[in-house]
């Protein structure tokens, strides 16, 4: 396991989970042995920081950093790993690749270490978030002496550590490859989602290997790796070390089916399934240098401890006989000897059937061309006595064939680079991929099976989606009738309620009666409602196992919120519902202390509001009066008298006051 700080969840969850993961393996095997070593990275810059402070701890509560450590050898003692993994603590590094080939290199070597038993079936499970180094990164920190292989752990500080780590180079992919065929290893990269297209893509090149995608915090580890085993385990698949330049091996096989196929690989086994297969072993050519030549190879299943030893004589000179002059074989033109024919002058042709008297150039030709096509014989092929006779190809499982050379077993469609997808899904025929059963598609690449697409309830994509090409295409397009679905099985619903409604009632009359089924008339009306799970009552509630999720509702009641949760058990599947035993309450609020409180308040907010105006009423009042000030100073009359006075009498003088009239 991959144990710097971005791991640390991960590690959390596989302490956890370590009981789980033996009993579901037992369930499959009756002798499961599991253990446990961790790895970080070579302590050499610019993999690891060596500032000394760093060395100790290059993170808060991390361990010093190191290259890979072996924790536990393989035993029945869940309680052990447990324990092992709780006591391994996190550590750090500076670059984003981890030391992980180091890791399965030293595994897979130290045998007697590790406790791999013989004739066992040996799972190699390596699970991380990042990616990883190789041969010859080892020289941006000075260590250019080659990985030799070997086992190199050795007792320090208390425990067992690879010794070699900062002296020799990370292992090669081709170093891993020989590593696990050597000791039939079975690889499982449980690696992040991130990260599953570059491990897939190792996968290939890694015999017996497989990709699974890893959840963020590792709760899949166990459906995977028991998944995983599954495949491994469900299928045989066929292999040799023969030289490939010399001998040619064919694998033919009815599997489980009637009809025998050209195939290397049978999956869909049951225990006890019995297969029988039949070897068509080829010489292409003699190997150099004088006989007798004696080839052994062996012939073995990936993954398994067993094999077959087969011992090839290869006679290349033999006695061709007496030469037979106009040989019925050559047309009764020519000499018959070691098997062709010696054409006399006149004739030619591979049987001597053609005259160079009888048949021009023209006429010749005329008859290898295709339709209007300009080329002779394709293209790929020369024209002799009229037919074309096909180029043979550098590679020999590669044939251009046809009466025009217009077909070839090459030129198809590929999935992952692999011709029809492999012989399990097609082959190729004139350029066209012919599917088996099963599969579908121009390249062969698309699965009719829907067994990927089933979700835990039986339905295929949960009656959310297609299943198209052996993956689930879900209803993304949400409705207020219909949400939207996804996930690999289209069980991921962000806006569904999940089962939090349908389990609500009866988790509620089960721990604290009350709710729509708790009656005083009718006590009997929970326990005839809710026969499905009998809830438990916890102090706190925690999602630590598969699938855990908490729901919280109000209860009507007295308005408190109460909280339970709900799984599968992962032995039986039923579903089991955890009640927290205290519910979260709102705090009594005193009716008259918030009325008198309400009134209080808008008693102060009108005083508040009096004061502001009459403080503004009094500011304006100064404001004019101290205007009115500065207009008396900086009058031009006479200050004694007002301009604007009138006197309180008035003065009328009668026209005829004094006349004589």
């Amino acid at each position: 396991m991959d144990l710097s700080h971005s791991m640390l969840d991960d590690k959390i969850k596989l302490a956890t989970l370590g009981r789980y993961l033996a009993d579901e393996m037992r369930n499959l095997t009756s002798n499961f042995q599991l253990g446990f070593g961790s790895f970080v990275d070579k302590v050499v810059m610019p993999f690891v920081s060596t500032v000394p402070k760093k060395l100790i701890a290059p993170c808060d509560g991390c361990a010093a950093p190191y290259g890979y450590k072996h924790h536990m050898t393989l035993s029945e003692d869940t309680d052990q790993f447990t324990g092992r993994v709780n006591d391994a603590r996190i550590s750090g590094n500076l670059d984003a690749p981890e030391g992980s080939f180091d890791a399965i290199m030293q595994s897979i070597a130290c045998r007697n270490d590790v406790g791999w038993r013989d004739k066992a079936r040996k799972l190699l499970v390596l699970s991380t978030d990042a990616s990883f180094h190789s041969a010859g990164d080892g020289k941006l920190g000075g260590i250019v002496t080659p990985n030799d292989g070997e086992c190199h752990l050795a007792l320090q500080d208390g425990e067992m550590q690879y010794s070699e780590s900062t002296t020799q180079d990370y292992p090669s992919l081709s170093q891993i490859n020989r590593a696990v065929k050597e000791n039939k290893i079975n690889l499982i990269f449980a690696v992040t989602e991130d990260q599953f297209p570059t491990y897939d893509r190792v996968s290939n090149y890694i015999e017996g290997s497989i990709a699974g995608k890893l959840a963020n915090d590792s709760s899949n580890i166990v459906e995977l790796v028991k998944d995983q085993y599954n495949k491994i385990s469900s299928s045989i698949e066929l292999k040799d070390n023969a030289p490939t330049d010399i001998v040619k091996i064919t694998y033919f096989s009815k599997c489980l089916g009637s009809k025998t196929e050209r195939t290397n690989i049978c999956p869909g086994l049951k225990v006890g399934s019995e297969i029988q297969w039949e070897l068509n072993v080829e010489v292409d050519k003699c190997p150099p240098g004088p006989g007798p030549h004696i080839i052994p190879f062996k012939v073995y299943p990936v993954g398994l401890d067993e094999e077959l030893t087969v011992t090839l004589e290869i006679l290349c000179d033999c006695d061709c006989g007496i030469p037979i002059p106009n040989a019925m074989q050559c047309s009764y033109n020519g000499t018959y000897e070691c098997g062709i024919c010696t054409c006399p002058p006149g004739t030619f042709g591979k049987f001597c059937e053609c005259s160079t008297d009888s048949i021009t150039g023209l006429d010749e030709e005329a008859g290898c061309r295709q339709g209007n096509s300009s080329l002779v014989c394709s293209g790929r092929g020369r024209c002799v006595c009229g037919q074309c006779q096909c180029f043979p190809r550098p590679n020999s499982d590669e044939n251009v064939y046809g009466k025009y050379c217009e077909c070839d077993n090459f030129s198809c469609d590929r999935v992952n680079g692999i011709l029809c997808g492999g012989p399990t899904q097609g082959s190729c025929e004139c350029g066209n991929c012919v599917c088996k059963p099963g599969w579908t598609g121009t390249d062969c690449g698309c699965s009719e099976s829907t067994e990927s697409c089933m979700a835990k309830n039986g339905k295929i994509c949960n009656g959310k989606g297609k299943c198209v090409c052996g993956k689930c295409v879900c209803d993304v397009e949400a409705t207020p009738d219909a949400p939207a679905y996804y996930g690999a099985t289209c069980e991921n619903c962000p806006t569904c309620p999940g089962l939090c409604y349908a389990l609500k009632s009866c988790a509620q009359c089960q721990a604290f009666g009350t709710g729509e089924l708790s009656s005083d008339e009718d006590p009997s009306l929970c326990a005839r409602n809710c026969t499905l799970f009998n809830a438990t009552h916890v102090d706190e509630l925690y999602e630590d196992q598969p699938g855990e999720k908490i729901c919280q509702f109000r209860d009507e009641s007295d308005f408190c919120t109460f909280f339970f949760s709900y799984y599968d058990h992962p032995r039986d599947g039923s579903v089991q519902v955890e009640v927290k035993k205290t519910k979260v309450c709102p705090e009594i609020v005193n009716a008259w202390a918030l009325i008198l409180g309400i009134i209080l308040a808008i008693l102060a907010v009108g005083v508040a509001l009096l004061l502001i105006w009459k403080l503004l009423t009094l500011i304006h009042d100064r404001r004019q009066f101290a205007k009115f000030n500065a207009e008396v100073q900086n009058a031009r009359w006479d200050t004694s008298g007002n301009p604007i006075f009138r006197p309180a009498t008035n003065t009328y003088k009668n026209p005829v006051y004094g006349s004589n009239k």
